[in-house]
C-alpha cells in the first residue's frame, strides 16, 4: 500500500513538471518563478494583479466582508514587492544586508461599492512617495474598470530589533520608475 502511494505521489510530481497545454505556466512553475502570472505585472509604473472573489471572502449578505479587502490589498502589495525584487522572504533571509521586514504603519480605506462572489477584481498598486524608512502607496480594487475600494497605505522597513531602516536608494527605481535614484 505504501508503494502505491509513493508511485501516485511521484506521478503527481512528474505531472506538475510538465508544460501545460497552450503555453500556460504549470502550477509548479508558478510557485518557483516570481515573474509567473500569479504575481501580476507592472503596467505604466503600476502593479496590476487579478483576483477572484470566493465564497470564503463573503459575509452572510453575499458581499465581500470588509476585512477581506485588507487581504486583497496585501496580496497586491506583496506581489508588487516580489516583482520589484524585495519580497518578504528575501528580506527575512537577509539577502539585502540584514534581516528586514515591511510593516504597515497607517492605512486609510474608502469603500465605494461592494464586490460579490465570483467577481474578477483588479488590484492596482502604485508608489506615491518614498522618504526615509517610509513608503506611501495608493491602491485600488476595481471590477470591470469601476473603483470599488481605494486605500492609502504607509509602510516602513524595520530591522530585527524593530527599529526603522532607511529605504535603500538603489530600490527607488523599482518602486518609482519615474524617479531618479
Amino acid at each position: 500500500m505504501a508503494a502505491s502511494r509513493a508511485r501516485r505521489a511521484e506521478g503527481s510530481r512528474a505531472a506538475a513538471d510538465q508544460p501545460v497545454p497552450g503555453g500556460a505556466v504549470s502550477a509548479r512553475d508558478d510557485l518557483q518563478n516570481p515573474a509567473a502570472p500569479l504575481a501580476g505585472e507592472f503596467v505604466d509604473g503600476r502593479h496590476v494583479l487579478l483576483a477572484r472573489v470566493y465564497f470564503a471572502d463573503t459575509d452572510f449578505t453575499g458581499v465581500v466582508y470588509h476585512a477581506r479587502y485588507l487581504e486583497f490589498f496585501e496580496r497586491g502589495r506583496s506581489d508588487f514587492l516580489r516583482l520589484a525584487g524585495v519580497h518578504h522572504t528575501e528580506l527575512q533571509a537577509g539577502l539585502h544586508g540584514e534581516k528586514l521586514a515591511w510593516v504597515v504603519k497607517r492605512m486609510e480605506i474608502d469603500f465605494r461599492a461592494p464586490a460579490k462572489i465570483d467577481d474578477i477584481l483588479t488590484i492596482v498598486t502604485r508608489t506615491e512617495e518614498v522618504s526615509g524608512a517610509r513608503i506611501r502607496m495608493a491602491q485600488q480594487l476595481l471590477r470591470d474598470g469601476s473603483v470599488l475600494v481605494e486605500a492609502k497605505v504607509e509602510a516602513a522597513i524595520i530591522g530585527e530589533g524593530g527599529r526603522p531602516r532607511r529605504f535603500p536608494r538603489q530600490w527607488i527605481p523599482a518602486f518609482m520608475p519615474q524617479a531618479d535614484a
